[in-house]
């Protein structure tokens, strides 16, 4: 293999250029980016950086002088792949042609019907989108957050901490009911409540009201909520339009094998785009956290040197972390097939535990709150079960 395109610029971009250096890969490497910037952590947008607390320098996930004999195409964006040459058609005009391709194109905020130029209105995915939202975070006044996820709740500590009156909107009866259940999801969203922001459940979005800029929310109940700014949170989408009619296998995100390979021999897919196959499910699924962006690049990689012909080592289950006033959030797992979940350590009352979700009295899922050290022990307890028969507490 003489020629690599990597499609995404983002961490599970960089990471595959990473990999492919690592691995031994020494012919041409081209990046292609569809923002400006050099690949950045995401993480900090909502928190760290969106308070001022960091500069855009602190963002760079490249080490310093750290090379990796690559073209970088920045403010490049890929709109087509030619299956027979591995080509990847970009918007200039362009055409970048390679033996290999790593699809790394990330996901898209979405977005609410009749948002689009009102201003004082944000979506939070790019280090742009940042810089916008907290240029209006800066004029202070009501912030009203459209959706009750990490994301939404991680602006709304964020906003909190800079003064704003916060007020969380979020359709479902309880936040983050679907990946961390009922009972431990209202723990974690007691948060905004212990906080004084106002977090109102079970009720949808109807409109957006105002001139040039929004004033208010309308809620499918009536009820209008008056807001200087509004911030979006509602899901991201997979960026894969661009492969239709690639022959690229489509289906909620890049549907992949369980080492990233796609329909397309010679095209593998990572990061938040990817639906890769889990073995322990049997089913494709996409896992849009930092770590599956860092981690599983590798293994995609060593799969596209070697014709497919790689083993890969056992998935670790996915994890993600949140911060929110001040208290760490931790989770390891899939807690959609548990049938019990218990409270191992500490109290959710007191905002400080560690839940373990079990099936068949298997570990699936572990869930922390400020307790990282009983966590990690959980979380590498939760590995182990993963790929031998059920095991004990650690």
């Amino acid at each position: 293999m003489r020629a690599v395109t990597v499609v995404g610029a983002s961490l599970a971009g960089l990471s595959a250029a990473r990999a492919l250096r690592r691995q031994g890969y020494d012919g041409r490497l081209a990046i292609v980016g569809d923002e400006h910037h050099r690949p950045y952590d995401r993480p900090p947008l909502s928190k760290e950086f969106l308070a001022g607390e960091i500069s855009e320098a602190a963002l760079a996930l490249e080490a310093e002088g750290e090379e990796l004999r690559a073209d970088w195409l920045l403010g490049a964006t890929a709109v087509g792949l030619d299956r027979r040459d591995r080509s990847v058609r970009l918007a200039d005009g362009r055409t970048v042609r390679s033996d290999g391709v790593v699809i790394a194109t990330g996901a898209a905020a979405r977005t609410l019907p009749g948002a689009a130029g009102l201003a004082g209105v944000h979506v939070l995915r790019t280090l742009d989108d940042a810089r916008a939202l907290r240029q209006d975070l800066l004029l202070g006044g009501r912030l009203v957050v459209i959706g009750g996820g990490f994301i939404g709740a991680e602006v709304a500590a964020t906003a909190h901490g800079l003064g704003l009156d916060v007020t969380v909107v979020e359709a479902a009866p309880t936040p983050l009911a679907g990946p961390l259940g009922g009972t431990m999801a209202a723990a974690v969203a007691a948060l905004h409540a212990d906080h004084g922001v106002r977090l109102l459940c079970g009720v949808g979005v109807a409109a957006l009201s105002g001139g040039r800029r929004v004033d208010a929310v309308v809620l499918d109940d009536g009820r209008q909520l008056p807001a200087d700014t509004v911030v979006v949170g509602v899901g991201v989408r997979p960026r894969v339009e661009w492969l239709a009619g690639s022959g690229v296998a489509l289906r909620d995100g890049v549907e992949c094998d369980a080492k990233g390979g796609t329909s397309i021999p010679g095209v593998v897919a990572v990061g938040d785009c990817a639906a890769w196959y889990d073995p322990t499910a049997g089913a494709h699924r996409r896992v849009e956290h930092w770590t599956a962006a860092r981690e599983r690049p590798a293994t995609a990689v060593a799969a596209l040197l070697s014709g497919g012909l790689a083993t890969p080592e056992p998935p670790r289950p996915p994890y993600f972390w949140s911060d929110q006033y001040g208290v760490r959030i931790q989770f390891a797992g899939h807690a959609g097939g548990a049938d019990s979940v218990t409270v191992e350590e500490g109290d959710p009352a007191d905002r400080s535990f560690v839940a373990v979700y079990r099936c068949g009295g298997r570990p699936v899922a572990v869930l922390g709150m400020d307790r990282t050290r009983p966590f990690t022990r959980w979380r590498r307890q939760l590995a182990d079960s993963a790929a031998t028969p059920a095991a004990g507490a650690p």
